[in-house]
């Protein structure tokens, strides 16, 4: 996909998404407390953590699909949870950790279903949101599967196309929950090749959860370490993704290795100390 290219680009000015003071509980535990930070145009940040520490739940949050306990999520100065839900959708798109297809459609359907938020009040595509929608098919690999019923793809087949929806729906703003999860590995390069370019153009701000810490490494310009007490370090992804930082959010030791070129951070199988208790940029 050619970042520059017209089909691309959000159709509205990128929104600065703003997390204020923010805490998030799951019953009586924390997940996030006095979370404070800035997400704009030209970032792609990342969301890593373990299991369980709230990165899906803080996720719903951002998308505005979930009020939060404390603090607020703005975007633009305004609540979240004030932006009319027709605005909010031009605004953002927002693709869960899993998709439930409950019923047969094509893949050219599915993907489709992310012009929605751009169509006339009776719902008629035009020819440029036929454009729009093949373009993002190519753009995820999905040619061949476009006449496929949805209901007969593998995992990662389903994820390329939810994805294509996404990127049809030409929102400024892209929180994505693992999207790389179900891909083989040329698939997840291709697809955060995709987002970093969309970053790099300046018009969009992308948002992430990712496991795997040398993609994101490699990828992010921002990161935000959740770890299982509530505590989190958010920052430029170089300074947030260390090994130190790592091994305490992930309690399992975690190196660095490097070629000279390239840097990956793989866990060596050892005990880590303690999660941290501070920002490294406060």
């Amino acid at each position: 996909m050619n970042a520059g290219a017209d089909w691309s680009q959000p159709l509205a000015a990128c929104p600065v998404l703003a997390l204020r003071d923010v805490r998030l509980h799951n019953g009586q535990r924390v997940l996030v407390e006095g979370l404070t930070l800035d997400i704009g145009p030209g970032q792609l940040w990342c969301i890593a953590g373990p299991n369980g520490a709230g990165k899906s739940t803080l996720m719903t949050a951002l998308a505005g699909l979930r009020h939060v306990d404390g603090g607020s999520v703005e975007i633009d100065g305004k609540p979240a949870a004030q932006v009319a839900p027709s605005a909010l959708a031009r605004q953002r798109a927002y693709l869960p950790q899993a998709v439930h297809d409950t019923f047969s459609m094509s893949v050219l359907d599915a993907v489709r279903v992310g012009r929605h938020p751009h169509l006339s009040g009776w719902g008629w595509a035009g020819r440029e949101d036929d454009r729009v929608v093949h373009e993002a098919i190519r753009a995820m690999d999905i040619e061949a599967l476009a006449a496929r019923d949805v209901l007969t793809l593998s995992g990662g087949e389903r994820q390329r196309a939810s994805l294509a929806a996404a990127l049809a729906q030409q929102a400024p703003l892209l929180l994505l929950d693992e999207p790389v999860s179900h891909l083989d590995l040329r698939h997840q390069i291709l697809v955060l090749e995709q987002l970093a370019a969309l970053a790099r153009a300046g018009r969009h701000a992308v948002v992430v959860i990712l496991h795997d810490l040398t993609l994101a490494l490699r990828y992010a310009t921002h990161a935000l370490l959740m770890a299982e007490d509530g505590t989190a370090l958010h920052g430029p992804a170089a300074q947030v993704l260390t090994p130190e930082h790592c091994s305490r959010a992930l309690r399992t030791r975690i190196v660095s290795v490097s070629d000279g070129v390239h840097t990956a951070l793989i866990p060596d199988g050892a005990t880590a100390p303690r999660p941290f208790t501070q920002d490294p940029n406060p």
